[in-house]
């Protein structure tokens, strides 16, 4: 009797976590006798709700989308003097137009925005999201375990002097740029690949009425694209097949010419090589297991310590970061190898530029001569980025190596200069990395 009332409790909960539930994988629900749905204090009416719409709203999308992809405007931030790349995002409704840095190296998507008359407005012609007059936008309050034990790792505040006051954050950047605002919900509205539009709803956002920084310059916001459970990513890539990838086109091309941001699956190329992606190796960010480095037919001499994230090594792709970082017992065999091919070159150090190695190349320069730079990674898979993406130009008649010293231990990051002119598909399901050369037109 004990067995068969159990399995019936069993069945009823079951039954009740498939129609009622909104988190993405399935909750187990511990119930005892008790005369209340929500046995503890550590469990708010108001979390429960919020995590039951959540999924709904995920299997309403799931259900619209009918297994197809979303696509966003990608493009270069050179115009406006930014050495990132940009995304079109529309956020709210109505739905607003914001130009958001797209960073794979951080969790929080956010836009400039005023909230209950706080804001920086648009200073320096950046458009602001307002949000009361947004009808999707939902504050996410301070006492919600939203704020107090997930949003932890994303910066979130500890004040909290009412019920009513929203959860505030203030995140910072590893170049020492930060962002401070209030978290919230809100609807996204993205283009698919079938022509037609969908809304994604319930995203976490930051509306930010405080941020600094260069690498905010040009832009409305960032778009956060690291592996967690409230970044963009995380939402998109539920409903999109488990994959995103991005072009990105060449770092000095205008506005005008662009490319995508997509989420779902690309076409594969005869040239499309693929290799791990290790998730859990320096979260939230994407880590390759890169092996080696050669020029030409010679492969460098690099401590392998150097790849070894275990070590305090290992190897990042970041979308975020416009050079690449090498551990200096990587970074001093690659710019000594490719100057020996630079012999006859005035070396110069340009006002304002942070890079060791730049020539004057006004007299004219044949990058065809320069050996091919190229990472080999764990399982065989290579990456041979363009020459354009390793020896960058960095003012007028100067060339410099495009790489940085990150010191040692240290992670090695593969920059967006170096990845320009690649597709790079993200497959989180499967944990691959897949990459092919393609002009991104």
């Amino acid at each position: 009797m004990k067995r068969t009332r159990a399995l019936s409790c069993l069945i009823t909960m079951l039954l009740i976590a498939a129609a009622d539930s909104t988190e993405e994988t399935v909750m187990r629900l511990e119930m005892s006798h008790r005369d209340t749905l929500f046995p503890t204090s550590s469990h708010r009416v108001e979390d429960i709700i919020s995590e039951d719409q959540k999924r709904h709203s995920l299997i309403s999308q799931k259900r619209k989308t009918n297994g197809g992809g979303a696509k966003l405007p990608l493009r270069s931030g050179s115009d406006y003097g930014a050495a990132q790349y940009f995304a079109d995002v529309r956020v709210g409704t109505p739905a607003k137009m914001f130009r958001v840095v797209v960073d794979t190296g951080s969790e929080l998507t956010w836009v400039n925005c005023r909230f209950r008359g706080k804001g920086r407005g648009r200073e320096k012609k950046r458009r602001v999201f307002r949000a009361e007059e947004s009808s999707s936008f939902r504050q996410v309050g301070c006492l919600t375990q939203t704020c107090k034990v997930d949003l932890m790792n994303l910066f979130s505040l500890s004040n909290c002097p009412t019920p009513s006051t929203p959860c505030s954050y203030d995140y910072r950047y590893a170049d020492g740029s930060a962002a401070q605002g209030v978290f919230a919900k809100e609807t996204f509205t993205v283009g698919l690949t079938n022509g037609r539009v969908a809304r994604l709803h319930g995203l976490l956002i930051g509306c930010s009425s405080s941020f600094n920084g260069d690498s905010f310059q040009g832009a409305d916001g960032v778009l956060g694209l690291a592996l967690s459970d409230y970044s963009f990513t995380s939402k998109a890539t539920n409903l999109f097949g488990g994959k995103f990838s991005y072009c990105l086109v060449d770092h000095r091309s205008h506005e005008n010419v662009s490319s995508y941001l997509t989420f779902g699956s690309t076409n594969k190329t005869t040239t499309t090589r693929t290799t791990p992606l290790d998730l859990n190796l320096i979260p939230p960010f994407y880590a390759v297991n890169i092996i080696g480095i050669s020029l030409g037919d010679d492969m460098l001499d690099i401590p392998m310590q150097v790849w070894d994230a275990t070590s305090g090594g290992g190897t990042i792709l970041d979308s975020g970061t416009s050079l690449t970082l090498l551990a200096e017992a990587a970074y001093r065999p690659v710019v000594s190898e490719l100057e020996g091919y630079l012999v006859g070159l005035k070396r110069v150090k340009p006002e304002g530029v942070p890079i060791e190695y730049c020539f004057d190349v006004s007299s004219g320069f044949n990058e065809s001569k320069l050996p091919q730079l190229m990472f080999h990674f764990k399982g065989g898979a290579r990456f041979e980025p363009h020459r354009r993406s390793y020896v960058v130009d960095a003012a007028h008649g100067v060339k410099c190596l495009g790489f940085v010293s990150a010191g040692a231990p240290a992670t090695n990051v593969v920059g967006n200069i170096m990845q320009q002119n690649y597709v790079w598909e993200f497959d989180v399901v499967a944990s691959s990395l897949s990459f092919a050369p393609s002009t991104c037109l």
